[in-house]
C-alpha cells in the first residue's frame, strides 16, 4: 500500500511540474534574438569646478606651500571635474538611429553607445524632449540589427514583459514581470499614459527596452518608485506609441509640438460629485478656461465637467492631458460635457501647446468694502482695480472664521468668483447668494488660488 501510495505521489509531482512548467513563459529565444539591439549608454558632463581659493575661501595670493598640501589645482585657475552617468538604449533603425531617456544624456558632452558586439560608437543627439522623456541618438553605422516594434495600446494588464537593460553597469540584465498597470499619471509627468510592470527595473535600465513575449517593444522603462533606491515592485514605462510619435518629430524638427486644449482642470471628488448633481466622481471638472484659447473658441465653460474626450472615457482628470496631448494641432476633437446637469457635444480645433506658464494673481489687501457671512463663517471684501485686472470678477477672502468655510477649505487670500452656478462680481453678490444657499446639500464654489483656479465643495449643515 505504502509502494502504491508513494508511486501515485510521484507520478502526481511529476505530472504537476510538468504543467506548472507549461504555464510558465521560456524567454531563451526572446533575450536571444533581441539583446543586440539593446545598447549600454554612457556619458560625461564637463563642468568647471570651482578653483583652490573660491573652494576654501582664501585670498589670491595664498603661498603655494598650501596649495601643494591641500591638493589644489593651477592657482587661480578653475579646474575640470567630469561627471559620467550610465544608462541603456535600443536601436529603431538599421542606420543608427535610437532610443533612450532625456535624463540618461542631459547636458551630456559626450554620448558613447556600446553594442552587444562590445563595438563602442559616439553617438549624436538628434532632439530631446524633457516633457515626455524621451531622446533620439544616432550612430554613423550600417546594417545594425534593430528591434520589432508592437502596439502598446493592445497591452493588457497581467500580460508578461521582459526587461533587458544595464543596472548599475552590468550590460544585459534580463528580468521579467507582468504588467501591473495602464494609463498611470505620475507628477509632473502630465503627458505620458504610463505602463506599471512589476518588472526589476534599477539604475541603469533607464531607456531600455520592455518587451512583450513577441518579442516587440511595448515600452521604455523609465522610472521606479521607491523608497530605499532600490527596486520596490512598482515601474513606469513609457508606452512605445507615445515614444514613436515623440521620435518622428525629434527627427523631423528636432522638438516636439503637443495639442492644446486651454483649461485648468481638477479632480471630481465625491463631494464635488454631489455638489454638481452627478451619479459618481468622474471626469476633468474645468476651473478655469485660458484666455483665447482653443477652450474658449470651442465654448468651454468654467464649471464644465469632461467626460468623454474624442471617443475616450475621462474617468479621471489625469486621462485629460494625456488625450489631448496625442491630438495634432490642427485637428478637431469632439468634447462631451455635462453642464448644469445637462449633457452636451463640442467640437473643437485642437491648438498648439505654448511654452509658458500663466502669471500668478498678484494680491492687494487694501480693499475698501468688507461683508461678513455669519451663515458662512467668512469675511470678503471687494477686489481692488490691479485685482480685477489678473483675477476677473469675484470678491477677496479676508479672514476665514469657524464655520462652513473654514470647513470648505477657503483661506484668507482666495478670491470666490462662484458659488452654486451664480457669478461673485460684488460683496452684495456673495451676500445675496449665501442667504440663498441650501442647507445640508453641498454646492460648488470657484475660487482662484495663488493663481490656480478650482472647484470646492460647500456644505452648510443647519
Amino acid at each position: 500500500m505504502n509502494t502504491l501510495f508513494r508511486g501515485f505521489a510521484f507520478v502526481f509531482l511529476v505530472v504537476f511540474s510538468l504543467v506548472s512548467r507549461a504555464e510558465l513563459p521560456d524567454f531563451r529565444d526572446l533575450v536571444k534574438e533581441t539583446s543586440p539591439a539593446v545598447v549600454n549608454i554612457s556619458t560625461v558632463q564637463h563642468i568647471e569646478s570651482a578653483s583652490f581659493q573660491q573652494r576654501y575661501g582664501l585670498p589670491q595670493d595664498v603661498p603655494e606651500i598650501f596649495r601643494h598640501f591641500f591638493g589644489a589645482p593651477t592657482p587661480g585657475r578653475p579646474g575640470e571635474e567630469e561627471r559620467a552617468s550610465l544608462g541603456s538604449g535600443f536601436i529603431i533603425s538599421d542606420d543608427g538611429y535610437i532610443l533612450t531617456n532625456n535624463h540618461v544624456v542631459k547636458d551630456a558632452d559626450e554620448i558613447v553607445v556600446r553594442l552587444n558586439d562590445r563595438r563602442e560608437l559616439d553617438a549624436k543627439l538628434i532632439g530631446a524632449d524633457e516633457s515626455s522623456d524621451l531622446a533620439l541618438l544616432k550612430v554613423e553605422a550600417e546594417d545594425l540589427p534593430t528591434v520589432e516594434l508592437g502596439d502598446s495600446d493592445k497591452l493588457d494588464v497581467g500580460e508578461w514583459v521582459v526587461a533587458i537593460g544595464s543596472p548599475f553597469g552590468f550590460d544585459y540584465s534580463v528580468t521579467a514581470g507582468i504588467v501591473s498597470a495602464k494609463g498611470r499619471s505620475l507628477p509632473n509627468e502630465n503627458y505620458v499614459p504610463f505602463i506599471q510592470t512589476d518588472v526589476a527595473i534599477n539604475p541603469g535600465n533607464s531607456g531600455g527596452p520592455l518587451f512583450n513575449l513577441d518579442g516587440e517593444v511595448v515600452g521604455i522603462n523609465s522610472q521606479i518608485y521607491t523608497r530605499s533606491g532600490g527596486f520596490m515592485g512598482v515601474s513606469f514605462a513609457i508606452p512605445i506609441n507615445v515614444a514613436l510619435d515623440v521620435a518622428d518629430q525629434l527627427k523631423e524638427k528636432g522638438k516636439v509640438s503637443r495639442g492644446w486644449l486651454g483649461v485648468v482642470i481638477q479632480e471630481v471628488s465625491k463631494d464635488l460629485a454631489e455638489s454638481f448633481g452627478l451619479e459618481k466622481a468622474a471626469g476633468a471638472l474645468v476651473a478655469q478656461v485660458v484666455q483665447d484659447s482653443p477652450a474658449e473658441a470651442a465654448g468651454l465653460q468654467s464649471g464644465d465637467i469632461i467626460t468623454r474626450f474624442n471617443g475616450k472615457n475621462i474617468y479621471l482628470s489625469s486621462d485629460l492631458p494625456h488625450q489631448v496631448g496625442r491630438i495634432k494641432p490642427g485637428e478637431e476633437a469632439k468634447i462631451d460635457i455635462v453642464r448644469n446637469g445637462k449633457r452636451k457635444t463640442l467640437e473643437v480645433e485642437i491648438g498648439v501647446l505654448p511654452d509658458g506658464d500663466g502669471a500668478e494673481l498678484a494680491m492687494n489687501n487694501a480693499n475698501p468694502q468688507e461683508h461678513v457671512s455669519q451663515r458662512l463663517g467668512v469675511a470678503v471684501a471687494e477686489l481692488t482695480a490691479r485685482q480685477r485686472k489678473t483675477a476677473g470678477e469675484g470678491v477677496i477672502v479676508k479672514e476665514v472664521k469657524r464655520g462652513p468655510a473654514a470647513f470648505s477649505g477657503l483661506v484668507n487670500g482666495d478670491v470666490i468668483t462662484m458659488i452654486a452656478g451664480e457669478p461673485i462680481r460684488s460683496v452684495e453678490d456673495f451676500e445675496r447668494v449665501a442667504k440663498e444657499l441650501p442647507a445640508n446639500r453641498s454646492v460648488p464654489m470657484r475660487i482662484v488660488r495663488r493663481g490656480a483656479a478650482m472647484f470646492i465643495p460647500l456644505r452648510i449643515n443647519e
